[in-house]
């Protein structure tokens, strides 16, 4: 029995004593993760914090025989909160990055979690139940007969080890990382045409080849496909990132901006991979609409993208627009080129020639330009509402030109968005009480027949399966709204989130803030 209670505490004291040091090492993942589980922002980074602390001092306290049962209290404690995080994330269907151990080992939480860390709770308890008098010998108890000279050396030896697991450590991640930076040179040197032997070297796939198409889950269970992001007749920009890549997070509020400015010019999305809960709330801090999910790295292989982050250009015509430009600065300049000068039209490569350099527009040595019109800009307030004819829950076409004498609320919904589910009641609650000069209620969503029959509303719904006409009205995401005056004319700005489409309706939530998507 003494062993046993003696292994129990070595083995709790290991996991959480590496679980502690890891998630000290990369505080930022511990934060997230706290956010993923549902903490609200304020208490997720001084949780994230002291998370790690209180593990290093569980694995402490379980080492010496006076504290180990106090120990082995605290270890069930806060395995029982992981057990009940990681089971209420799985009954409600998601699998969330439990970043237990840090950069270390750092994976979705399913089953297979829970059961280690149901094992361990199970230590835990017997270690409470059988060590309450007696936890077991000492750990250190055989020390106590080594010679002076012997513990020494024994420490010497401890001190050695620590040294060559902190140097292993660090050798790991500074091959990681040379390894990563590798792979960026490389992409950069293939971008400017850096020979390779007696061959240029001709980065992703050839300028003016038709672009792979893809079908990919956003953040909030809708489905996009490159045909539907490039329904609105523009250059669509995929931007490759990866939620663990430093320099694709420090280029986040660089793309929010870009596709609220150039929202006019071209469709820029983010392709990246990892969970809709890992990703959503880096989206939502910095003002991200399009953002879709990949399983592992499919499409962006597709496109021959293989450093994060890269950008690739689709034109109007679906081909092929651009050499993959890698990192920051090279984005930044594809975005510059694309957009084009205040007042001018952006413009857009021409089909590489023959690999003598030439380009089929007749100019040698440079790659030709020519100028693309940009499609007009989302309608702004006083102007004409766009065109806009969807079919409604039974397939009859909805034109919203015969909306005309009153005025309409046009509201951008999807029900597998969360921040949707989260305001129905509200906008139920709005349908039954409206107030008298309340405007009239068209939704127009994506998502199935079915599903969007279950919301049970009153008013109109018609579908918009692509997001068409949200980007037709500046909309970047769900739920936005936006008025419509009598006489068909644009009557507001784009109201985005529950409160500011609430205040846009009129509902008692007067005040609420409006922006401009």
């Amino acid at each position: 029995m003494d062993t046993a209670l003696l292994l129990g505490r070595v083995l709790l004291g290991a996991v959480f004593a590496v679980a502690g040091v890891a998630k000290l090492a990369d505080l930022p993942g511990s934060r997230q993760a706290m956010r993923d589980f549902g903490v609200p922002a304020p208490f997720a980074a001084p949780l994230g914090m002291l998370l790690p602390l209180a593990e290093l001092t569980v694995a402490v306290a379980l080492i010496p025989r006076a504290s180990a049962w106090w120990g082995a209290l605290g270890s069930l404690i806060l395995l029982l909160v992981f057990v009940a995080g990681i089971g209420t994330s799985l009954a409600r269907g998601k699998q969330l990055d439990c970043h237990c151990f840090g950069q270390l080992h750092s994976a979705p939480a399913g089953r297979l979690t829970l059961a280690r860390n149901g094992a361990l709770a199970a230590v835990a308890t017997f270690i409470l139940f059988q060590g309450r008098d007696d936890p077991g010998p000492s750990v250190i108890a055989w020390a106590d007969a080594l010679l002076v000279a012997e513990r020494v050396a024994l420490g010497i030896g401890v001190l050695a080890l620590v040294l060559l697991a902190l140097e292993g450590w660090m050798l790991v991640h500074l091959l990681s990382q040379n390894g990563r930076l590798l792979v960026r040179l490389e992409a950069l040197e293939a971008g400017r045409g850096i020979e390779v032997g007696n061959e240029a070297a001709t980065p992703g796939l050839p300028v003016g080849t038709p672009a792979p198409g893809f079908s990919l889950s956003g953040l909030h269970g809708e489905t996009l496909t490159l045909d539907a992001l490039r329904a609105a007749g523009k250059p669509v920009m995929l931007i490759f990132s990866d939620p663990n890549c430093g320099p694709c997070n420090a280029l986040l509020p660089d793309i929010g901006r870009w596709q609220r400015e150039h929202a006019g010019i071209m469709t820029m999305a983010v392709v990246t991979r990892g969970t809709p809960e890992t990703n959503r709330s880096k989206a939502s801090e910095h003002g991200i609409g399009t953002v879709l999910l990949q399983q592992n790295r499919e499409v962006a292989e597709a496109y021959q993208a293989h450093a994060t982050p890269t950008a690739v250009l689709v034109r109007p015509d679906g081909t092929i627009g651009n050499s993959p430009a890698p990192g920051a600065e090279a984005i930044r300049s594809l975005v510059a080129r694309t957009a084009g000068a205040p007042g001018s039209a952006p413009t857009i490569p021409l089909r590489q020639g023959p690999s003598n350099g030439g380009v089929r527009n007749g100019t040698n040595g440079a790659q030709g330009r020519v100028p693309v019109p940009a499609p007009p800009a989302a309608a702004r307030i006083g102007e004409a509402a766009p065109p806009l004819r969807l079919p409604d829950l039974e397939g009859q076409e909805v034109d919203l030109a015969s909306f005309k004498g009153q005025t309409t609320l046009v509201l951008f919904w999807n029900p597998g968005c969360g921040f949707c589910a989260r305001m129905l009641d509200d906008l139920k609650a709005w349908e039954a009480d409206s107030p008298p000069d309340a405007p009239r209620l068209l939704v127009v969503s994506a998502g199935s027949v079915e599903a969007n029959r279950k919301m049970v509303l009153r008013s109109t719904v018609v579908l918009d399966q692509n997001f068409t006409a949200g980007r037709a009205f500046g909309a970047s995401g769900t739920p936005s709204a936006v008025l419509i005056d009598a006489e068909g004319r644009i009557a507001s700005e784009v109201a985005v989130g529950a409160p500011a489409v609430l205040a846009l309706a009129g509902s008692p939530q007067e005040g609420a803030p409006t922006r401009e998507s």
